[in-house]
């Protein structure tokens, strides 16, 4: 039909060019040709835009399933595969992550290969790096088993739900693209998601606004996640209400639905053996009926068969994926009829926006308890700020690690170039915490912390914590701070360190030349006063200083026929430091890199021995861990110290010996030797480890070390000789919830023993 259209077309335009000009015959038939071959193209390309447009437009609806949901990118895969073009999308929980970035641009073999790299223990958990907190925040990780809100003196229950921060940080960045919609259809793909009122039980219709926001409150599995606040409405996972949103696809436009159903069926008895399965048995109630109807409305329905998976089994991604591909390769035929040579689809690669954002503003509304200088301070940038996605995710880890906001979120607006952070920050109303611990070692022996914490105690941004430590020697820990983020903060420190133990006798003025005595069993008691400030120096070194009031107290039992007492003295001192601190965790650290300086001028003193002259310390650390292959790690760190004017007084020599106690004043650990049982007034010392993770959060270790130590030993060059002091030791740690325990053999071949050490707990 059409090439006889075409043949009467070209007898009439060739009698027009012939009655209208003065041309030769073969001129009229090439003019004409090229006519044809112009309009018979134009003709093929409207009767194609005709096809295109009377295409039917599929809608993709992704249920919600947990750790199932990862069945959806095998189906993407099998769609793209097929030359399937999705038109839009709909999910819920785990299906509303996968279909907005799927909606966002990218293709189902990056999301696939997004969802390998993700560490989905981390997320769960929302895992903070340890780099993110400051000193109180390392502190409450490393001292404390449990942390109970504490207010009208009752004590509450501890507050387990995830804010998901992890989760938000990686949607946020992965969906860079799209950052400045707010309107979902006018994503790459038109999308949608569902969410729960927790209040109310009514279903909510996610179609605009923050999509990284929407994403997290379809997917705030309850008991898991905290519910996400999105315009006054406290939302939760939207598989409660609908976790299969096909009507609200089709109202987008959808002629044809694919549906991806990864929900369970209901459990039988001898299945619901966790709160987890309970809970989505509970969900499944009301779902299991409404799929009925919902799958008669399906026009391709796949149903992966992952009945042997749970919602947590994340450590099964890629067995999961495969069985959604499986599935979707069983309607195979009939999802290839939705499909011709026409409009046969290859969904490209997304080719992601830059990394790098321009902070024009920060957002924020004025808060109760803490200043914009401190927000700004934890955020470690400024407006004006050039920033990654990674300095951003840093910074909001940082918010995070306060423990200050019990639900944090934020976008970002476009401003002309630049862009707007918004930050929405909720305070925690919790501002009283009552924490415990337990610990054991061989020097401070057995012993039970008990802590109050509480903020705002006098001023903004501040924090007060008392520690009690009930044992074998009564001790406390009493700490004031403000922090003003960029600005100077300033705080005041008071503890009390009390023990009995058989220690070198450079902690006494006694001359063992006339007693005899290398050993001396002492009764030390140091009560520390310090007030001091302190500020972010080049945005990560730890800089500060201030002045120090200390009681000595030494008495010894040992030397009956001498006074008992040996120092009895007050002292008054100037000190600073500078630190930086990268490990990833401070007893089996697997990465970063540690440095610490401190320096203190020791200016007057009650002079109990009427030997004091001023003096100074200065002594410094460095240290840093490797992974070198799997879960084998090395750490390798270097230490000395030297004292300025000590021939004084020799109560604060460097004191080393023993290991697992909290140091203080200028004792270190040092294998192959007892508890402070070699000194000087000056050393260096070098040690490594090799730590191997034989199974999850159980380790074995071996380390060595080796010192000079002794009086003036950089007044020659002795201490670059070989090492007169050398210990080694061999490990056993296992990380629990109220810290490491760990057990090491130590030998030195300058000891005719060895020594077996227990450590039981966080250090304190």
């Amino acid at each position: 039909m059409r090439l006889h259209q075409q043949s009467i077309l070209y007898t009439r335009l060739k009698g027009f060019f012939l009655s209208k000009f003065s041309i030769s015959i073969w001129s009229v038939n090439t003019y004409v040709l090229l006519l044809l071959i112009l309009f018979s193209q134009n003709s093929f390309s409207q009767e194609k835009k005709q096809d295109s447009a009377k295409r039917p437009k599929i809608g993709l609806v992704l249920s919600g399933g947990g750790a199932k949901g990862f069945a959806h990118i095998g189906v993407l895969k099998v769609l793209e595969e097929a030359g399937i073009k999705i038109d839009y999308i709909g999910g819920t929980s785990m299906g509303s992550v996968i279909g907005g970035l799927y909606a966002s641009g990218y293709n189902a073999s990056q999301i696939d290969s997004i969802f390998k790299k993700t560490n989905f223990d981390d997320l769960i958990n929302d895992y903070i790096p340890r780099s993110s907190k400051n000193f109180y925040g390392k502190k409450n990780d490393e001292l404390y088993a449990i942390a109970l809100p504490f207010s009208n003196f009752r004590i509450g229950i501890p507050e387990a739900l995830s804010k998901g921060m992890y989760n938000y940080n990686l949607l946020s960045s992965l969906t860079r693209n799209v950052r400045h919609i707010r309107d979902f259809n006018k994503l790459p793909t038109p999308f949608l998601c569902i969410g729960t009122n927790i209040e109310t039980g009514e279903e909510v219709l996610l179609n605009k606004g923050n999509l990284v926001q929407a994403m997290m409150a379809s997917a705030a599995f309850p008991s898991l996640f905290t519910p996400v606040e999105i315009d006054g409405n406290l939302l939760v996972d939207g598989g409660v209400v609908n976790n299969y949103p096909i009507k609200e696809v089709r109202n987008l436009g959808a002629d044809i639905i694919i549906g991806v159903d990864v929900q369970d069926d209901l459990m039988k008895r001898k299945n619901l053996k966790n709160a987890t399965r309970i809970l989505v048995q509970i969900t499944n109630l009301q779902s299991i009926d409404k799929m009925k109807n919902k799958i008669k409305d399906t026009d391709v329905y796949i149903k992966p068969d992952i009945r042997d998976y749970g919602v947590i089994s994340f450590d099964k991604g890629e067995e999961i994926i495969r069985k959604g591909e499986e599935a979707a390769f069983a309607v195979y035929e009939k999802i290839k009829t939705l499909v011709n040579e026409d409009n046969y689809y290859k969904k490209p690669k997304l080719k992601i926006s830059s990394d790098t954002i321009e902070i024009k503003r920060i957002n924020s509304e004025r808060l109760d308890n803490y200043t914009k200088e401190y927000i700004r301070g934890k955020l470690r940038f400024k407006p004006g700020s050039t920033i990654t996605y990674d300095d951003l995710k840093t910074g909001i880890n940082n918010l995070n690690a306060t423990q200050n906001f019990s639900a944090i979120s934020y976008c970002l607006q476009p401003n002309g170039d630049k862009d707007d952070l918004d930050l929405v920050l909720k305070e925690n109303p919790t501002q009283t915490y009552l924490k415990l611990g337990l610990h054991y070692d061989g020097l401070y022996k057995s012993a039970i912390l008990l802590n109050l914490t509480h903020k705002k105690t006098f001023l903004k941004n501040d924090v007060t914590s008392l520690d009690v430590i009930l044992g074998d020697n009564f001790r406390y820990d009493l700490n004031y701070y403000v922090e003003n983020g960029f600005n100077i903060s300033f705080g005041f420190r008071s503890r009390l360190n009390q023990f009995n133990r058989n220690v070198s006798n450079s902690i006494s003025n006694i001359s063992t030349d006339n007693t005899n005595i290398k050993l001396l069993n002492v009764d030390f008691l140091d009560v520390n006063n310090q007030a001091y400030f302190q500020t972010i120096f080049v945005q990560k070194f730890l800089m500060g200083g201030g002045v120090e009031y200390k009681y000595l107290k030494i008495n010894s039992p040992t030397v009956a026929n001498i006074n008992p007492v040996i120092e009895d003295s007050d002292y008054l001192s100037l000190f600073g430091y500078l630190k930086y601190d990268s490990f990833d965790n401070k007893s089996f650290p697997r990465s970063g890199v540690f440095f610490s300086a401190e320096a203190q001028s020791y200016l007057a003193s009650s002079n109990y021995t009427k030997q004091f002259k001023p003096f100074s310390t200065l002594k410094a650390e460095v240290g840093f861990a490797e992974t070198l292959f799997r879960k084998a790690t090395i750490k390798v760190g270097a230490d000395a110290g030297f004292n300025i004017g000590s021939d004084s007084v020799p109560f604060f020599d460097y004191i080393l010996g023993g290991y697992g106690y909290s140091k203080i004043n200028n004792f270190n650990y040092f294998y192959g030797y007892d508890f402070l049982s070699i000194s000087g007034n000056s050393y260096i010392k070098a040690a490594i480890t090799a730590d191997y993770e034989i199974i999850k959060k159980n380790h074995i270790n071996l380390s060595a070390n080796f010192a000079n130590l002794g009086n003036d030993i950089f007044s020659t060059v002795d201490w670059i000789s070989m090492p007169k002091h050398t210990g080694y030791a061999v490990g056993y740690g296992l990380e629990t919830i109220i810290g490491p325990i760990e057990i090491k053999h130590s030998w030195s071949p300058e000891m005719q023993k060895s020594f077996t050490w227990f450590s039981i707990g966080f250090l304190f």
